[in-house]
């Protein structure tokens, strides 16, 4: 049962996506309008003009009714689908000094990558989980989610020159397997990222586990990994089109079917950004150590079952005993906490260093930059085939399941590429699905 507690903190600043939100507050109003929940009530009609049905005939009412929610629906969101238009255009024009109305009405928002076309992917969600059919339940910050997340695909590859897709790159846990899982053979995923392969599409796997060797990415990622190299219909160069990018954006494997675990590791030097370059390792010392002692307070004034856990490139708290589940309150508690005493601290004033604060699910880490750089370093490393030049943000797809704006580690890949916003590996097959089938009819 849902208390007034659990709805009150589901509506704080940190636990929200404010354009998501405001998309939700614009599909509110047809919903109130011609949502007609008394038609349900009133079958057979009872005025003239409807004449009389027999029993288990259409409601004539009900269709009436969605026919309409539809229309407005389509139309709210081709609306909006107009104003992203303009603001690209505004912030693809430096002269311009003026705000979108966009960036008027959601002040949040960031750079757009490609148009979205909002109305053809509320048609095809509506079709699947029947929005327009709902008399009780209105628009939900899911079905914008996902609204959103087809509109991403139908521009990725959509026949407009330099749409095309060239590099996918997926969070681990929550999007590829089940928190704190692995991916098993079995993985209805696998065949997915395959088939992505064989469509000449690069793969980065960004993730937060931040692991030094490669016998330990092999243990989370095996099932792909032999999938990859045992496949007698992927070309060397398709199989070499995988990299793991671990730590956010400190540790580089790319696959090596000569490597006992599939994997070697690629030397920083070969890798780094010039920005990256000029991190130097006594501030990053410094950062850490702020954080460290930041965690250790959060340990003892919450009372968490909790211990440290320092690493070259990040510092945490885990679960101690490792079953004992964490409250989800004491995580994004400790999260925001840690990450206003960084952006307080000298070390994260200066912005030397970018560094990340984020909730694992049982666990709080803050890591050495962020995932806009982990993805950054995997359009760079793979680059476009014809310029050779790094590939660009509209032709690069993020998939992860942490997009909100505090204690996510996927929000700020939304920086250097389009994204998807998934909330379960289920839903990363569906996606790839879907994928899957934009491009074979883009290929025919």
């Amino acid at each position: 049962m849902t208390t007034r507690y659990r709805v009150e903190y589901a509506l704080k600043t940190h636990r929200r996506d404010q354009f998501i939100e405001w998309i939700k507050g614009l599909l509110a109003v047809p919903f109130v309008l011609y949502s007609q929940p008394h038609g349900i009530f009133e079958y057979p009609p009872s005025s003239p003009e409807l004449g009389t049905s027999p029993p288990g005939s259409p409601n004539p009412i009900l269709i009436k009714a969605r026919e309409e929610a539809h229309r407005r629906y389509a139309e709210i969101l081709h609306d909006v689908e107009l104003m992203i238009d303009d603001h690209i255009a505004h912030q693809n024009d430096p002269d311009n000094p003026f705000p979108s109305k966009l960036k008027l009405l959601v002040p949040s928002i960031g750079p757009f990558f490609t148009r979205l076309p909002l109305e053809a992917a509320f048609k095809f969600q509506d079709r699947k989980r029947y929005i327009s059919s709902r008399r009780f339940v209105s628009p939900s910050f899911n079905d914008v989610r996902l609204i959103l997340n087809s509109a991403q695909l139908i521009s990725v590859t959509s026949t407009t020159p330099g749409s095309t897709l060239q590099l996918a790159t997926f969070d681990g846990d929550v999007t590829l397997y089940d928190d704190g899982q692995s991916l098993e053979p079995t993985s209805p995923v696998i065949p997915r990222l395959l088939d992505l392969l064989r469509k000449n599409i690069k793969i980065g796997i960004v993730t937060a586990a931040g692991y030094t060797s490669a016998d330990r990415y092999y243990a989370r990622l095996h099932g792909l990994l032999d999938s990859i190299a045992t496949s007698v219909d992927l070309t060397p160069v398709q199989k070499r089109s995988v990299i793991i990018m671990g730590g956010e954006a400190n540790y580089l494997f790319q696959f090596d079917p000569a490597s006992e675990h599939l994997l070697s590791p690629v030397p920083r030097s070969e890798w780094l950004t010039a920005e990256m370059l000029l991190w130097d390792d006594r501030d990053i010392t410094q950062l850490l150590d702020i954080a460290e002692a930041a965690l250790a307070d959060c340990i003892e004034t919450l009372n968490l079952p909790a211990v440290l856990m320092r690493k070259d490139r990040a510092v945490g708290i885990i679960p101690s005993p490792p079953h004992i589940r964490i409250p989800r309150e004491s995580l994004e508690e400790t999260v925001l906490c840690v990450q206003k005493i960084l952006e307080l601290s000298s070390a994260g004033r200066s912005k030397k260093v970018p560094f990340c604060a984020f909730n694992g699910g049982n666990d709080v880490f803050v890591d050495i930059g962020d995932k806009s750089w982990g993805v950054t370093v995997c359009q760079r490393w793979f680059r476009d085939p014809e310029t050779g030049r790094p590939i660009r943000g509209e032709n690069t797809l993020h998939v992860g399941d942490q997009f909100l704006s505090a204690g996510a580690n996927d929000f700020r890949a939304r920086s250097v590429g389009t994204t998807a916003w998934i909330a379960s590996p289920a839903e990363t097959v569906e996606l790839l699905d879907e994928l899957g089938e934009l491009m074979g009819k883009k290929m025919s």
